[in-house]
C-alpha cells in the first residue's frame, strides 16, 4: 500500500494506473498470471511487497559448516551434462570451479520426449562460462558439497546485479511467475514510476516519527542496500497502513456516535425473568457484567456496535439470547446469523430448549430449506410473526424482509467481514449489532481489527464446567479409549484435516480413514462420517442423529470446529494435529467437555518442525483460550490467525499488529490527533491521506464518509 494511483491508494500519477500487461516482458498471458496475485496495474506491482529477503551479498563458503541451507555460489563452469534418471526425471549437473574448490550444481526437471528440457542450461553452462548459482546445500555420500539449483545468472549479464551480490527480495508467486521475473518487473515499475510517487504524509509526521520518505521506503522495501534500510522501509510502510486503518475506524466510530436510531428499550422482564428462572443454573459474574454492558448500550440513543468475546464454554449464547429477548419483549424482531448451516441448526435447538414455555417464536432460515419451508419462513419473517430468526448468510438475501428488526447477533465474527455486517444492518436501518467470537484476541488486535466496536469479554467459566484433558498419544491409545467410552455409553469424535487423499500432503483422508476404522480398529461400533462437501441436509441429519446418540463415533473434517454441543461426547481424536492452527485445535477440543463428564482430547501427530511441536505442547499444557490465542498470534501472525477475508479487509500487507503493537499505538494517536484538528481531512497537508483513505476503504467497506 502506498502513494499510488490504484485500488490501494489513489495518489500518484496517471502512469501508475497503466495495466501491467503493457510493461516490458509481460504480455496477456503473464498479465493473467499476475492478476491472480492481485497485480493489475503498475501501482499494484509496486504494492506487492516482499514476504522475505535473502542476504546474497557474498558467495557462500561451502568449505565451512553451513549455517543455512541457502547457498550462493559464483564459479567457472568446468564441465556440464544432462542425463535421464528414470522414465520421468532428468538431471543436469554442472561442475563449477570456485575459491572453495569444485562444487556440483544440480537441476531436476520432469522429462519429456517432445523437447530437451535443458536446452537453455546447455547453452548457458558452456565450459568456461562464469555463473552465479543460488540454491540449497545438499551433502552427498562422499561428503562433497552439492547445490540443488533454484536460480542461476550469467556473471556478465547486467541484470544479475538485481538477483545476486545484494540483499534480494523474495515474493509470493503464482504459476507462470518466477522470482527472477517478478524482481525485474518491480525494478522496471520503479523506473517507470520515477517522479510520480508522491508523498502523502504531512511533513510534520515524517519529522516527528523519524520516517523515511515514501519513495525511499518503497525502494528500500523492494531492494534494500542494508538490513537497517530494510527495517526503516518496513517501519514506514507499516505505519502508513496502521494510520489509514485507524483513521477509518475513528471515522466509523464518529459516525456511529452521531446516529440516532429512533427507538429504545424498556427492561420489562416479561420474558427475561422467566427465562432466567428456567435456565437451571446461575449466571456467572462475567455473564451478568456483560449482559448489563449490552443492555446499557442498547438503551442508548445511538446504535449499539459491540463485540462479545469469550472462550469456549464461557456462555456467550445465553448472553446473546438475553439481548434478543430484551428486543422481543419490546415488540421487536431479532436476527441471529451463524457461519454454517450446522451451527445455525445447533443454535436454534439450543434456543428452543432455553425458551421452552415462553411466548417466543424462533424460526430457521438457511439455504438448505425446501422451497415450501423457505417460503413459510419468509412469510413469518415478513409479517413480523417470527420473533427471532436464526440463519446463515441466507439472512442477507434480498427477499428476506424484516418489518421490525432492531437487533442482529453475528456469531463467529472473524468469518464475516465489515461488508456482511453492513448488508445485514441495511435490512432495517439503524439497528443494534452484537458480534461474537470464541477466538479470544488481545486488546491491541481487537482495536486494530474491530476498531468500530466496543468490546465485552467473558473471562470466567460457569461453575462445574469441565475442561478436557489434552494429551499427545499414538492412534492406538486414543482408539482404545474411544472403544472403552463407547462401551460406557459415551461418544467420540475423530477429526481429519482433509476429505480426499492428496498427492501433495501426507495426510490421512477422512473418507478413506472412515472406511479403515469401520472395518478395522472400530469394527462393531456405530461410526458415521461428516464433512463440508456434503449437502447441508445430509450434514444436519448426521449431526442431529449423533446428538440423539444414534452414532457412537463421528469421523469428521473441521466442519465440526465451532458450536457443536453434544454433552455425551467425551473423546476427541485429532489426526495430523500438527497440520491445524492452535485456534482450530482449541475450538475442536471445545467440542468435548460440554457437560460434567471427564473428557480427553488426543493430539495424534508426528510434528516435523519445532514450531509444530511448540503448538502441540502449548495445547497440552493450557486450556486458557486467551493464552493460546496469544501464542497463535506470535507463531502465525494476524493474517493467518484471523483468516484471509478479515485480514484482506484491513489491508495490512507490511504491518503486523502483534509484532508492531507499539507502532500501531503511535499511529492510533496520530490518527486521533489528525481528525481532532481536521475532522474531514480538508487541510492541504492532509490531501494525500484523504485521497488514500477514500480509495482504500470507501468502496471496500462502503462507510468511510468524508463528505
Amino acid at each position: 500500500m502506498g502513494q499510488l494511483a490504484s485500488r490501494d491508494s489513489g495518489v500518484g500519477g496517471d502512469h501508475l494506473k497503466q495495466p501491467v500487461q503493457f510493461l516490458k516482458g509481460v504480455g496477456p498471458r503473464r498479465a493473467a498470471a499476475l492478476a491472480r496475485l492481485g497485480i493489475e496495474s503498475l501501482a499494484d506491482l509496486l504494492g506487492h511487497y516482499p514476504r522475505d529477503w535473502q542476504d546474497r551479498r557474498e558467495p557462500t563458503d561451502l568449505s565451512r559448516p553451513a549455517e543455512s541451507p541457502l547457498a550462493v555460489v559464483r564459479g567457472r563452469v568446468v564441465r556440464a551434462e544432462g542425463h535421464r534418471a528414470g522414465p520421468r526425471m532428468s538431471i543436469f549437473k554442472a561442475i563449477l570451479a570456485t575459491p572453495a574448490g569444485e562444487i556440483a550444481a544440480l537441476w531436476f526437471k520432469h522429462a519429456t520426449r517432445r523437447y530437451d528440457v535443458f536446452t537453455s542450461l546447455k547453452r548457458d553452462m558452456a565450459p568456461g562460462a562464469e555463473v552465479w548459482v543460488v540454491g540449497r546445500c545438499e551433502p552427498d555420500l562422499l561428503g562433497a558439497r552439492e547445490v540443488r539449483a533454484e536460480e542461476y545468472y550469467l556473471a556478465d549479464d547486467p541484470r544479475a546485479s538485481l538477483h545476486v551480490g545484494r540483499i534480494v527480495p523474495i515474493y509470493d508467486l503464482t504459476e507462470g511467475i518466477s522470482q527472477r521475473l517478478l524482481r525485474e518487473l518491480v525494478q522496471g515499475a520503479l523506473t517507470a514510476a520515477d517522479g510520480e510517487l508522491h508523498e502523502s504524509l504531512p511533513p510534520r509526521l515524517l519529522q516527528e516519527r523519524g520516517l523515511l520518505s515514501y519513495v525511499q521506503a518503497l525502494r528500500g522495501a523492494h531492494f534494500p542496500a542494508s538490513w537497517p534500510e530494510r527495517d526503516a522501509a518496513r517501519n514506514r510502510l507499516a505505519y502508513d497502513e496502521f494510520l489509514l486503518l485507524e483513521l477509518a475506524w475513528f471515522l466509523k466510530r464518529r459516525q456511529n456516535q452521531v446516529l440516532v436510531k429512533g427507538f429504545g428499550y424498556e427492561i420489562k422482564r416479561s420474558l427475561l425473568t422467566p427465562f432466567r428462572k428456567q435456565l437451571g443454573f446461575e449466571l456467572t459474574h462475567a455473564q451478568i457484567r456483560v449482559i448489563n454492558e449490552i443492555f446499557d448500550d442498547m438503551r442508548q440513543g445511538r446504535p449499539m456496535t459491540r463485540l462479545l468475546q469469550g472462550d469456549v464454554g464461557s456462555g456467550k449464547t445465553v448472553v446473546a439470547l438475553s439481548a434478543l429477548l430484551l428486543a422481543v419483549e419490546n415488540g421487536f424482531q431479532g436476527a441471529f446469523m451463524a457461519p454454517t448451516e450446522i451451527l445455525a441448526d445447533q443454535h436454534l435447538g439450543t434456543m428452543l430448549n432455553f425458551l421452552r414455555g415462553l411466548p417466543v417464536r424462533a424460526v430457521l432460515l438457511t439455504s438448505r430449506l425446501k422451497a415450501k419451508e423457505r417460503e413459510a419462513a419468509l412469510t413469518q419473517v415478513r409479517r413480523g410473526e417470527a420473533d427471532i430468526v436464526v440463519g446463515t448468510h441466507a439472512l442477507l438475501e434480498e427477499d428476506v424482509q424484516f418489518p421490525r428488526l432492531r437487533l442482529a447477533v453475528v456469531d463467529e465474527q472473524h468469518r464475516f467481514g465489515v461488508r456482511q455486517r453492513t448488508t445485514l444492518r441495511q435490512k432495517s436501518g439503524l439497528m443494534d449489532l452484537l458480534v461474537m467470537t470464541a477466538t479470544p484476541i488481545p486488546r491491541t488486535l481487537a482495536l486494530a481489527l474491530y476498531g468500530d466496536l466496543d468490546v465485552s469479554t467473558l473471562d470466567e467459566l460457569p461453575p462445574g464446567k469441565t475442561t478436557a484433558r489434552t494429551v499427545r498419544a499414538p492412534e492406538a491409545e486414543a482408539l482404545e479409549l474411544v472403544k472403552a467410552e463407547a462401551a460406557a455409553g459415551r461418544q467420540s469424535y475423530i477429526v481429519y484435516p482433509i476429505i480426499e487423499e492428496s498427492s501433495r500432503l501426507d495426510l490421512q483422508s477422512a473418507k478413506m480413514e472412515y472406511e479403515r476404522l469401520r472395518a478395522g480398529p472400530l469394527a462393531g461400533l456405530k461410526v458415521a462420517l461428516i464433512h463440508g462437501a456434503m449437502p447441508g441436509g445430509q450434514k444436519a441429519k448426521i449431526m442431529s442423529e449423533f446428538a440423539a446418540g444414534q452414532w457412537q463415533v463421528l469421523v469428521a473434517t473441521p466442519v465440526i470446529e465451532v458450536g457443536i454441543d453434544v454433552a455425551n461426547a467425551t473423546v476427541m481424536v485429532i489426526q495430523n494435529a500438527d497440520r491445524f492452527g492452535m485456534a482450530s485445535l482449541h475450538q475442536l477440543r471445545g467440542r468435548i467437555g460440554r457437560g460434567r463428564l471427564d473428557s480427553t482430547c488426543f493430539l495424534v501427530a508426528q510434528p516435523k518442525t519445532p514450531q509444530a511441536r511448540h503448538r502441540l505442547e502449548t495445547l497440552a499444557a493450557s486450556s486458557d483460550g486467551f493464552r493460546i490465542a496469544e501464542e497463535d498470534l506470535k507463531l502465525r501472525g494476524p493474517g493467518e490467525f484471523m483468516g484471509t477475508a478479515q485480514h484482506g479487509e484491513v489491508a495490512l500487507k507490511m504491518g503486523d499488529v502483534f509484532r508492531d503493537a507499539a507502532l500501531l499505538s503511535v499511529a492510533r494517536q496520530d490518527a486521533e490527533r489528525a481528525l481532532s484538528e481536521d475532522a474531514k481531512l480538508l487541510l492541504p497537508e492532509h490531501a494525500g491521506l484523504r485521497a488514500r483513505l477514500l480509495a482504500l476503504y470507501e468502496k471496500e467497506w462502503d462507510w468511510v464518509d468524508l463528505a
